[in-house]
């Protein structure tokens, strides 16, 4: 008989280990290895003693990363070698129980959408949860939207005020289950309850005693509540929703005008892929993002077809896109299963944040009824607390992704994904923490844990008191969970954004010190940071508005940033032109189109802009804004030409989105914006429906549109008037809609020429993409196809947003940078 050689070790493995059943099947391997020992969880991983035969052990070890459950993600293991415990031979591995101290390297999973076995069991009459709307198990339901502390056990989450019954504890206690330490494990004897409260009943928010609460009758009030057309508010998994029949106009209308949101688009749920498919062209690779365990809602282009299976027109009447989702609660799979019974039409309801004047989501049942009162009809509510305020996450296809390949493009990084950190690799495990506080408008701020990056939940624009407080919040909280305190602050260059004044308050009242980082620099480095690149690199930052280093008005820049010696300088940008009125500019692009004329020369105003000269697009030329912006530009053109000839409250600003909002309003698309970004989307929408004419001969060359250095210090400049012009000569030849595409077409190919100037002089050949223009797909998808034709490589950000969603990341990996370096200058200005 050959007696093995036993080996006794100790492994430390550190990821998103918990509450995704990561130790049953550490358990379950251990079994079939027949190895003796005990898995457990601590504040710094998951720790695995084994022991037995050398062979097992290794094998063991083999295939612990390479068959990780579903949710489970590794970034650390570390093996130490042990004596051989004489009191572990023939001893049965075990799972024991939980320990907690400082300094973890844990990773909260994000929540994540009901799976597959879940959905079977709601759906079965003869299961326990048929039904129940709180159903979960461990490889799906809430995680970092219940978590109070470390280590992610049930006692730190809100669902500690319920005991489990007998079944359910059972189930927790047994490794071989599916719901094996799943903390928000529940069922109908034991889990949280629904309720329906009437807007005429709001005073009375109690939630009813458990044995007068009946789940049916609180669907059935609710699917009552969306049949009459009205509006459901309910309790979701981040915050409140508001609810309604997204093919009934009146009540996408009514939603609407409760919202004080007459344009932007509203995100539609479906109950499956087939009632997707029915309402949108869907390729493979939508169809896999939309059935991944994130769940996000995916912008897809719509169908637009007669007959019963149309939508309202009335949820994106600026875009041929829609964004939807699949039901990712058990709460949604209740309300829709209810909702399809007796009908033949698949459901579809507006599914939309709950957060009125732009604050932020409602998390509570008291503070939604209160909230909430005007805008809906009747409440749908539950009693297991949110303790994190998380929105949904919206993406569409990556620009660059290959066929087959479904990689999201953030449009908005929440629901989901959050808090998966992103990877530094130019960082170590024993990196300082640095907290990046982000911008004014799609807030982030970032915290680093040696070479991980955790970027917030999109927080809102921080223009008032409520977002402020939620953004105070959310970085709190987050610091608890990760058990860090920031060692340095960095914020936006612009003094009186909120995130940089809340940065430097913090910096004075806590002894921390505080870099102040150019918004576009932090765009660049937020690219160049998620890719590793820290050699010379050039960034195309394209975005709305940053206050630039010379105190002008930023947003069209090609920069060249060496990260890893943190130095950069802007190489070109777009040639300036002038904002009437400063920022009313913005939310009237009708001054913008008017100063370009104005520095063209040019007397009149656009054909477009009178009442009997509309654009062939139907829904926008019948706007009631469009129509009363027409008027509103006629009679106050004379007035700010005047300031424009006098230089009055005129900034200057190299602004690409302020260039697109200037081309919409001259081709009469949008004049005045109810959203940001409006007047862009439209062009875009514009521009998507047809393929570009071949640019005229005398065009054709962007070389026409450089203008090279003229000073000592100055820039290389894209003509911002040339491309105007060019998009009047296009309209008056070929309509608006081949001018528009036009425009992206020659704006894309003159970026990629700037692009390949600055690579001869520099020798870079990479090119980061960033700023909020690149959510305009077309321009993206561009801008990849005529900078790869000229042998540059494209980088876009692959886990963030390309706008101001990601640029706190930036802000983040500079200051890392500069502690490594111990580069704090006594200014503490970059």
């Amino acid at each position: 008989m050959i007696v093995q050689e036993e080996i006794h070790c100790r492994c430390r493995v550190g990821g998103q280990v918990q509450g995704v059943g990561f130790r049953p099947f550490v358990y379950r391997l251990a079994v079939e290895e027949g190895l003796a020992g005990q898995v457990g969880n601590t504040s710094e991983g998951v720790c695995i003693e084994l022991q037995g035969p050398v062979v097992a052990v290794e094998r063991f070890l083999r295939r612990l990363p390479a068959e990780l459950p579903p949710l489970a993600r590794l970034t650390r293991l570390e093996r130490t070698d042990l004596p051989v415990d004489e009191t572990l031979r023939g001893a049965a591995f075990r799972i024991v129980q939980s320990t907690g101290q400082s300094g973890h390297s844990v990773l909260i999973s994000p929540d994540v959408g009901i799976c597959a076995d879940c959905l079977r069991e709601m759906r079965d009459p003869a299961d326990a949860r048929y039904g129940y709307a709180f159903t979960n198990c461990t490889n799906c339901g809430p995680r970092y939207t219940i978590t109070r502390s470390i280590p992610y056990d049930r006692a730190t989450t809100s669902m500690a005020c319920f005991p489990l019954c007998p079944r359910c504890a059972a189930e927790y206690a047994d490794p071989l289950d599916r719901r094996f330490h799943a903390q928000p494990v529940a069922c109908p004897v034991c889990g949280p309850r629904l309720w329906l409260v009437r807007r005429e009943e709001a005073e009375r928010s109690a939630p009813p005693a458990r044995e007068n609460t009946q789940a049916d009758g609180a669907i059935a009030g609710a699917v009552a509540v969306l049949r009459e057309g009205g509006i459901l508010a309910l309790k979701g998994l981040g915050g409140f929703q508001l609810a309604c029949d997204a093919r009934r106009d009146e009540a996408v209308a009514r939603l609407r005008q409760r919202k004080s949101r007459p344009h932007k688009a509203l995100a539609v749920m479906l109950p499956d892929l087939d009632a997707a498919r029915a309402c949108c062209l869907l390729s493979p690779e939508h169809e896999a993002l939309l059935s991944s365990p994130e769940k996000p809602i995916v912008l897809c282009p719509l169908r637009r077809t007669a007959g019963g299976d149309v939508l309202s027109s009335l949820l994106a009447p600026d875009t041929d896109s829609l964004g939807i989702m699949l039901p990712y609660t058990p709460l949604h799979v209740a309300l829709f299963d209810a909702l399809a019974r007796g009908t033949s039409l698949p459901p579809a309801l507006v599914m939309t944040s709950a957060n009125p004047r732009g604050e932020p989501l409602c998390l509570g049942n008291r503070e939604a009824l209160a909230r909430l009162r005007d805008e809906a009809d009747a409440f749908l509510l539950h009693d297991r607390d949110i303790l994190v305020r998380v929105d949904d996450s919206v993406t569409a296809l990556f620009p660059g992704a290959q066929a087959g390949e479904a990689a999201p493009f953030f449009h908005r990084r929440a629901r989901g994904y959050v808090p998966r950190p992103v990877p530094l690799a130019f960082a170590d495990a024993q990196a300082p923490t640095v907290c990046g506080t982000g911008a004014q408008l799609k807030a982030t701020f970032c915290l680093t844990r040696g070479n991980a990056a955790f970027v917030s939940q999109h927080i809102g624009d921080l223009e008032n008191l409520p977002t402020a407080r939620f953004y105070e919040e959310a970085s709190a909280h987050l610091e608890r969970l990760l058990e860090v305190r920031p060692e340095l602050l960095v914020c936006d260059l612009h003094p009186d954004l909120l995130s940089s004044r809340w940065a430097r308050e913090r910096a004075s009242t806590e002894g921390m010190p505080l870099l102040r980082l150019q918004h576009h620099a932090a765009h660049a480095a937020a690219v160049l940071a998620e890719h590793g690149h820290l050699d010379g690199a050039l960034a195309l930052c394209l975005d709305g508005t940053g206050l630039g280093t010379d105190g002008s008005i930023w947003g069209g820049e090609l920069l060249f940033m060496e990260l890893g010696e943190l130095r950069w300088r802007r190489w070109g940008q777009l040639s300036p032109f002038a904002l009437p009125g400063g920022e009313a500019a913005i939310r009237e692009p009708w001054r913008l189109a008017l100063a370009l004329r104005e520095a063209l020369g040019q007397a009149d105003l656009p054909a477009s802009w009178t009442e009997t000269e509309r654009p062939p697009v139907e829904v926008w030329g019948a706007d009631t804004m469009l129509t009363a912006a027409c008027g509103t530009a006629r009679q106050q053109a004379p007035f700010l030409r005047e300031m424009l000839r006098r230089g009055v409250n005129c900034p200057l600003t190299s602004s690409c989105g302020r260039l697109f909002d200037a081309v919409s309003a001259e081709l009469g698309l949008c004049l005045v914006t109810s959203y940001e970004g409006q007047a862009a989307i439209r062009l875009e929408t514009l521009a998507r429906r047809l393929d570009a004419r071949p640019l005229e001969a005398e065009d054709a060359a962007p070389e026409a549109l450089l203008r090279s250095p003229q000073a000592e210090g100055a820039t290389w400049q894209l003509d911002a008037s040339a491309l105007f012009a060019a998009v009047q000569r296009d309209a008056g030849r070929y309509g608006a809609a081949t001018a528009a595409r036009r425009f992206h077409e020659r704006l894309s190919g003159g970026l990629a020429l700037l692009a390949a100037r600055a690579a001869e002089a520099t020798g870079a050949r990479t090119v980061a993409l960033a700023g909020g223009c690149l959510q305009n797909l077309l321009l993206a998808r561009l801008l990849v196809r005529d900078l790869r034709a000229r042998d540059l490589r494209p980088l876009l950000p692959l886990e963030l947003p390309p706008g101001d969603g990601g640029l706190s990341l930036g802000q983040a990996a500079w200051g890392l940078m500069a502690l490594r370096r111990d580069r704090l200058p006594s200014d503490a200005d970059i």
